[in-house]
C-alpha cells in the first residue's frame, strides 16, 4: 500500500498493490473489506504485471477481472501500465474498468528511456484521467528530463525512481508532477521515502498562506549534498526551523557522487541554498563565485547561498566549534589535539588557533596533517607520541565512529586530557566519548556543534535569527529515539 500526496491539497490519495498479495482469496478479502467501509479516501487500485516491473503473474485478462473487482468494491481510480493497454486497447479497458477514472502507466526500473516524448504520446493516445512515467535515473540532469515532462500538465504524474533519486521525488511536485508517492509500509520502488517521513520532514500537506498545497512553484528549495547523506538530520533539523516560523521552504538530502552533475542543477531546481558535508567541504571551493574570507583561509565551505544564480560560499562549522566548547574550556590557555586533516578539521583548526589555543593535529595521511598544522601556526604529531602526551582536550574531525560504522578513532589509553569531543553527532554517544567516560572524562557530543553551525546557515539563508530551541529538540528526540531503538 503506498500513500500519494496531490498538489490539489485534497485528501491523500492511497494505492493499493493488489499485485503484492500472495493470492486471489487474499485480494478479495482486502477489496472485501473495502467494500465494506463507509467513509474511504481516494484509492487507486493497482495490480501490475511482471512484465511491467509488477508482480502479477496472470494474463492481461486476469489483470482486468481483479481491478473490475477493485472497481466494484470502490476505487475510483485504476492504473494500468502501457503493456497491457496496448495488449487489450484502450477501449476495452474503459469498457472494463467504467466507471473508474484511468491512470495509465510506464515504468523502466533500469534506465531513463531516450525517447521519453515518444512514450508521452504513447500514454496520451489512450486518453485516460491522467498518466504516469517512473523510471530510473542515474543523475539530477536525468531526473531533470524527467520532471520537465510534467512542467504546467496537471495531468501527468513523474517518479524518478533510484537510491540517490530521493530529493527528486521531492522536487516533483514543486516542478509540476500532479503526485508523489510514499509507501505506508513495505518500498515497491528504489529511493521512496516512507509516508510519515514525507509528512513529519517534508511538511508536504503544511499550508502556506493561500497556496493549497506544502509544497508549490513558489517553495524555496535548500537542501545538504554528501556521499554518503542518508545519516544527515539536517533535513529534520531545518525543515523543523522552517515550519516554526511559517517560512514556504523545503530542505532535501542530495546524494551527490558526481559534483558538476549538482552544480548544474541549482538554476533549473531553483535551489536557494545548501550545506556541504563530506567528501564536497573542499572541492566545492572550484565551483563558487565568491567565498567570504574565513571560508577560503580554512580552505573548506559548509554553507552556499545562491543569489541571483551565483554561488556565495561560508563556513559555519568554525562557529559551531567555538560555541561547542568555548562553553567548557578556557581556550586561549588550553592545547587540543585534532583527529584528523579533512574539512571538519580545517574549520575546527582556525577557530581554536583563531581563539588562542595551542594546537596538535594527527591524520593518517602526515602530509595533510603538517600542511594543516603550518596553516594555524601548530604541530603535526605522530600516532605513537598520543598515549605519552597529554592535553586540555582532543577533538575527533574524521568519520570514524560515524552510524552505522561504529568504531573509534583513538585507543582509551590515548586519551589522556580533561576533555574528549566528538564531531559526529549520530550516534548521539558514540564509541569515542563512551571510552572517554569510562576514564571519567567530560565529553561533547557533536550535536552541539552541528546545531550551532545549522543554525548560523539557517540565519544566512532567512536573512533573520533562527528557531534554535526548536531545531535542538527535533535532532535530540530523532538521536534519542534511535538510540532506544538500537538498544532493543
Amino acid at each position: 500500500m503506498k500513500a500519494a500526496r496531490s498538489t490539489s491539497g485534497r485528501a491523500h490519495v492511497v494505492e493499493l498493490r493488489l499485485d503484492f498479495l500472495s493470492s486471489q482469496a487474499e485480494i478479495a478479502r482486502l477489496l472485501g473489506w473495502l467494500a465494506r467501509e463507509e467513509t474511504i479516501p481516494t484509492f487507486i487500485a493497482t495490480c501490475r504485471r511482471r512484465r511491467a516491473g509488477g508482480h502479477f503473474k496472470g494474463s492481461g485478462a486476469d489483470q482486468m477481472a481483479i481491478l473490475e473487482q477493485a472497481v466494484v468494491a470502490g476505487c475510483r481510480w485504476c492504473d494500468v501500465e502501457i503493456e497491457t493497454a496496448e495488449q487489450l486497447s484502450a477501449v476495452q479497458v474503459k469498457d472494463a474498468l467504467a466507471p473508474a477514472r484511468l491512470l495509465f502507466s510506464a515504468h523502466d526500473f533500469r534506465r531513463l528511456p531516450q525517447n521519453l516524448p515518444v512514450i508521452l504520446r504513447r500514454l496520451e493516445a489512450f486518453r485516460g484521467s491522467a498518466i504516469k512515467i517512473a523510471a530510473a535515473c542515474r543523475s539530477l540532469t536525468e531526473a531533470r528530463r524527467l520532471l520537465e515532462l510534467a512542467r504546467a500538465r496537471p495531468e501527468v504524474v513523474v517518479i524518478p525512481m533510484g537510491e540517490d533519486m530521493l530529493a527528486a521525488r521531492v522536487l516533483a511536485l514543486r516542478q509540476g508532477s500532479a503526485l508523489a508517492y510514499a509507501p505506508v509500509a513495505q518500498s515497491t520502488a528504489p529511493g521512496q521515502i516512507p509516508f510519515h517521513e514525507m509528512e513529519r520532514v517534508y511538511r508536504l500537506r503544511r499550508r502556506f498562506g493561500k497556496s493549497k498545497a506544502g509544497i508549490n512553484p513558489q517553495t524555496k528549495v535548500y537542501g545538504v549534498i554528501g556521499d554518503p547523506v542518508a545519516h544527515s538530520l539536517s533535513p529534520l533539523m531545518h525543515n523543523a526551523g522552517f515550519a516554526a516560523r511559517n517560512k514556504n521552504g523545503v530542505y532535501v538530502p542530495f546524494h551527490v557522487r558526481d559534483l558538476p552533475d549538482f552544480i548544474r542543477a541549482i538554476g533549473p531546481f531553483q535551489i536557494a541554498g545548501f550545506s556541504v558535508t563530506l567528501p564536497h567541504k573542499e572541492r566545492i571551493l572550484r565551483h563558487l563565485d565568491d567565498c567570504e574570507p574565513l571560508a577560503s583561509e580554512i580552505g573548506a565551505v559548509n554553507t552556499v547561498v545562491v543569489r541571483r544564480g551565483k554561488l556565495y560560499g561560508y563556513n559555519t562549522d568554525f562557529t559551531g566549534v567555538l560555541r561547542a566548547i568555548e562553553r567548557r574550556l578556557p581556550l586561549p590557555s588550553s592545547s587540543v589535539l585534532l583527529v584528523g586533516a579533512g574539512g571538519a578539521a580545517r574549520a575546527a583548526a582556525f577557530a581554536l588557533a583563531h581563539a588562542g589555543a595551542s594546537v596538535s593535529i594527527w591524520a593518517r595521511r602526515p602530509q595533510r596533517a603538517r600542511a594543516l598544522a603550518r596553516a594555524v601556526g601548530g604541530e603535526a604529531i605522530e600516532r605513537r607520541v598520543i598515549a605519552r602526551r597529554s592535553f586540555d582536550a582532543i577533538v575527533n574531525c574524521t568519520p570514524v565512529g560515524l552510524h552505522p560504522g561504529g568504531g573509534s578513532p583513538l585507543e582509551t589509553r590515548e586519551l589522556n586530557c580533561r576533555l574528549v569531543m566528538d564531531l559526529i553527532y549520530r550516534p548521539l554517544k558514540t564509541e569515542l566519548l563512551s571510552r572517554a567516560e569510562r576514564r571519567g572524562i567530560e565529553t561533547i557530543s557533536g550535536v552541539d556543534m552541528f546545531v550551532a553551525q545549522g543554525v548560523a546557515q539557517w540565519e544566512l539563508w532567512m536573512g533573520e535569527s533562527a528557531p534554535e530551541t526548536v531545531m535542538r529538540r527535533v535532532v535530540l528526540a530523532a538521536l534519542q529515539k534511535e538510540e532506544t531503538s538500537l538498544r532493543r
